[in-house]
């Protein structure tokens, strides 16, 4: 797939670069290996600190002109394009200030001589990101992997290669050494190969199932560390004790938000009891309030998919969905208008045996389901394939907590659709892959984790 951009709402072609030869491929190899070897591995928390932290202050002085990347590259609203680098510069400044925290050394409480944990770079990683966050992906890979003392080849989606080359200027600019961070216009073939070279320590995916079970079964061929953030098919749980205005509020948010194109966003709408009519009603009216329209113009409130392909797709699942007898409630065409817009869409009468009930939807389609009570709901929500995030609507947040608990997944919000924060521990379970990024779990994914005991020559004892 050639790297190129392709503005979703105009359908211009701004750029195009050619992919790397196999050459180049490994030259790049080899620059990252010596540079963790004589350069980074050795470098201090101090001065990887200063770099990270330096990119950071890059990025949000930069924040207007990498917004507009973002948003003329792959279509989100230029409010959440800016959004997105605001947050990307927290995550960088996060992991400058707390990585020599979390990977001090640990003492061990044993009896068994004197023992401690001490946590060391692996090596070159390689991560493969997606196009919906063009930065925050790699951000969230790159700051707390730097700081660990790793050095990284990234691979990023073949739509947005100016950001990717955008993010790869902020560390060299910031005085990153040359092989510490390296983009690749590269192939999936030519990223398999990397997965097999002895040189390469581990590999961080968030993509699609089939991208995770590729590269997953290639890295445990290979016996290396992975991370896959996959898909997500979140349960929105709305309990009879709901304010209804405010769960219809953020119902929209978790929809719609990105254009529905994010993993961990709000995709299957349960409601609790007899207000789910009502709800649906609400839901259905909100979202026809949203203007579509060029996602540079800040009034513009629904934004176009990231390309003609991704708008193809949603509208095959639904039309497919209907097929097996879903009941389109709302929307479900593409909207004529220039650029890949579709219809906020909402399906209802979703069987278990409709392809739709196990599907993701990455984009603004709503699934919508009723429950009689509370245990019909969480069955409902746990009844998915996928376990990355969900959230619970309620006026006892104490008890909100208590439903949280009982959902399969890596994540839970309670009163809000999603929460993303340097902070806060991100990725799911199931077939929403593995691995934690973010938050001190974060950066001990890709270290070496060495026990080091030492023993009393005289009595064997501490």
């Amino acid at each position: 797939m050639p790297y190129q951009s392709v503005n979703p709402f105009s359908g211009e072609l701004l750029q195009r670069f050619d992919q790397l030869t196999d050459s180049q491929v490994q030259s790049a190899l080899a620059t990252a290996d010596s540079t963790f070897q004589h350069v980074w591995s050795t470098a201090t928390f101090q001065h990887r600190a200063d770099i990270v932290g330096r990119a950071a202050s890059l990025m949000l002085e930069r924040k207007e002109s990498l917004a507009r990347l973002a948003t003329v590259e792959m279509g989100k609203r230029i409010s959440e394009s800016r959004d997105e680098v605001e947050l990307s510069a927290a995550i960088l400044q996060y992991y400058a200030a707390h990585a020599e925290t979390f990977l001090a050394p640990q003492v061990i409480d044993t009896t068994t001589g004197d023992a401690h944990l001490e946590f060391s770079p692996l090596g070159v990683l390689i991560g493969v990101q997606p196009w919906n966050f063009p930065y925050y992906q790699l951000a969230r890979f790159a700051a707390p992997n730097l700081m660990a003392g790793n050095v990284l080849l990234l691979k990023h989606a073949s739509c947005v290669p100016q950001c990717a080359l955008a993010f790869e200027q902020l560390l060299t600019d910031a005085g990153a050494p040359r092989g510490a961070y390296t983009n690749l216009f590269a192939s999936a073939d030519q990223v398999g190969a990397l997965i097999d070279d002895p040189r390469v320590q581990g590999v961080a995916l968030t993509g699609s199932e089939q991208a995770g079970e590729a590269l997953a079964s290639r890295a445990g061929k290979n016996l290396k560390r992975s991370t896959m953030e996959l898909g997500g098919s979140d349960a929105f749980i709305v309990l009879e004790d709901c304010d209804l205005e405010y769960a219809v509020k953020m119902a929209v948010l978790g929809r719609i938000g990105n254009v529905g194109q994010t993993c961990i966003g709000a995709k299957r709408f349960i409601v609790v009891g007899p207000r789910a009519g009502q709800f649906l009603i609400a839901f259905r009216d909100a979202l026809g309030q949203l203007k579509p329209g060029d996602p540079l113009d800040e009034s513009t409130t629904l934004g176009p998919l990231a390309s003609e392909d991704a708008l193809g797709l949603l509208l095959k699942q639904v039309r497919e969905a209907v097929a097996h007898g879903a009941r389109l409630f709302a929307g479900g065409e593409l909207i004529p208008h220039r650029g890949a817009f579709m219809q906020p869409t909402i399906l209802t009468n979703v069987a278990p045996d409709n392809p739709a009930y196990r599907q993701e939807f990455f984009g603004p389609v709503a699934l919508c389901f009723s429950a009689r009570d509370e245990e019909e709901a969480i069955a409902i929500a746990n009844d998915s394939p996928f376990g990355l995030g969900g959230s619970v609507y309620t006026s006892d947040i104490e008890h909100g907590k208590q439903v949280a608990r009982r959902l399969d997944t890596g994540m839970v919000f309670v009163n809000y659709p999603f929460i993303s924060a340097p902070d806060l521990p991100f990725g799911g379970i199931k077939r929403s892959g593995y691995g934690k990024e973010l938050s001190s779990l974060g950066i001990e994914e890709f270290v070496n984790k060495k026990l080091i005991c030492a023993m009393n020559p005289q009595t064997g004892n501490k």
